[in-house]
C-alpha cells in the first residue's frame, strides 16, 4: 500500500535522543547497628545517557552496563553509602554512573520514598516494628552530568481537603455552562509538588519538612477564590522563606465534592453532606521560579514520563 500526501519529508533518518535503564528498584534499608532500626523503602529508578548510539544502530552492546547492574549498583550503595536522605543516596548513585563507568555522558536516578510509622505498644514507640503511613510519596530526581547536579525534590499523593475557606464564582459563561457559582465550598485535591534547588549545600529532610508545612498552611490559610490562585500563593510562600530554592511547580486535580440533594427527603442540609466524584476532574498545573533562578539544564528530563 502506498501512502501519500502533500508533504514529503527527504531527510536522512537518524538516531536522535535516547537513553535506558532500570525502572523501579524495590530497596528497602534497614539500619541494624542499635536496638532501635531505621526504615528507609524506596522505589529507585536509574537512567544513563551518553555514547550508547551503537547499541541501538547495530546491537553493538559494548558500550552498554546492562539494566541488571544498574539494579545490583542501586541496592549495594544503599549499604555502602547509607540513606541518610534520598537525594544524597541519588546523587551519590548518579554520581557513581557518571565518573566510573566511561560511555556515560548524564546520569539521573528518580527516588519515591514511602513513609514508615514507628508501632505503638503500650504507649511506646517500638524499636522495630512500623505501619505504612497513608500519606504523601516522597520523591527526588538527581541528574549528574559533566556540567554540573540538578536536584529536584517534591512530594506526590498528599491528599488534603478544607471544608470551608474557597469559593469559585465570576467565571466566564457561555450556552454549554451549567456550573453554579458558589461562595462557600469544599476544596480538595491530591497534591503533586516538586522543587528545583539552586544548591546542594541543603539538609534535605529537615527542608522538605519545612516546605511541606508551609505549602500546606497556604493551602488551609489562603482564602481561596480559584485552585489556581490557591497554587501560586503555595509556590510564592515556598520561594519567599527558601532562598535556594529556584522554581516550584505543583499539579492538583481538583477532588470534587457535590451537595447531596436531601430536600426531596425532607431533611434540611446546609452543606453538610456531600457526593465525592472522583472523575472527571479538574486538572490544575502551575509553575512558580524566580526571575534570576539558574538555568534548569536537565533537571526535569523525566525518564519515567520522557515519551508523555
Amino acid at each position: 500500500m502506498t501512502v501519500t500526501t502533500s508533504t514529503e519529508l527527504t531527510g536522512n533518518i537518524v538516531l536522535s535522543d535516547h537513553q535506558y535503564g532500570k525502572a523501579e528498584n524495590r530497596v528497602v534499608r534497614i539500619t541494624r547497628d542499635t536496638p532501635r532500626h531505621e526504615i528507609r523503602d524506596m522505589n529507585v529508578t536509574t537512567c544513563l545517557r551518553g555514547d550508547f548510539d551503537d547499541a541501538y544502530l547495530t546491537g553493538d552492546q559494548a558500550a552498554v552496563l546492562p539494566t541488571d547492574t544498574q539494579k545490583n549498583t542501586a541496592y549495594s550503595y544503599a549499604k555502602e553509602k547509607g540513606v541518610a536522605s534520598i537525594e544524597e543516596y541519588a546523587r551519590a548513585l548518579a554520581q557513581h554512573f557518571v565518573d566510573d563507568i566511561d560511555p556515560v555522558r548524564s546520569a539521573r536516578v528518580e527516588v519515591e520514598e514511602y513513609a514508615w510509622d514507628r508501632l505503638l505498644v503500650h504507649g511506646a514507640e517500638h524499636n522495630h516494628t512500623w505501619t505504612r503511613r497513608g500519606s504523601e510519596t516522597r520523591t527526588t530526581a538527581v541528574t549528574v552530568d559533566t556540567d554540573g547536579t540538578w536536584v529536584v525534590s517534591g512530594f506526590k499523593d498528599l491528599v488534603i481537603l478544607k471544608s470551608t475557606g474557597s469559593e469559585f464564582t465570576g467565571f466566564l459563561e457561555d450556552e454549554y455552562t451549567t456550573l453554579q457559582p458558589t461562595d462557600d465550598r469544599i476544596m480538595a485535591t491530591s497534591l503533586v509538588m516538586q522543587w528545583r534547588y539552586a544548591s546542594t549545600d541543603v539538609d534535605w529532610n529537615t527542608v522538605y519538612e519545612a516546605v511541606k508545612e508551609t505549602a500546606t498552611g497556604v493551602f488551609a490559610e489562603l482564602h481561596s477564590r480559584a485552585l489556581q490562585q490557591t497554587l501560586f500563593h503555595m509556590g510564592q510562600a515556598v520561594l519567599e522563606r527558601f532562598p535556594f530554592i529556584a522554581e516550584v511547580r505543583l499539579s492538583a486535580p481538583n477532588k470534587h465534592h457535590f451537595d447531596y440533594d436531601l430536600d426531596r427527603f425532607g431533611i434540611a442540609s446546609r452543606g453538610e453532606v456531600f457526593h465525592a466524584d472522583d472523575r472527571p476532574y479538574g486538572l490544575i498545573q502551575a509553575a512558580v521560579e524566580r526571575t534570576d533562578a539558574p538555568a534548569a539544564g536537565p533537571a526535569w528530563q523525566q525518564y519515567s514520563t520522557w515519551l508523555s
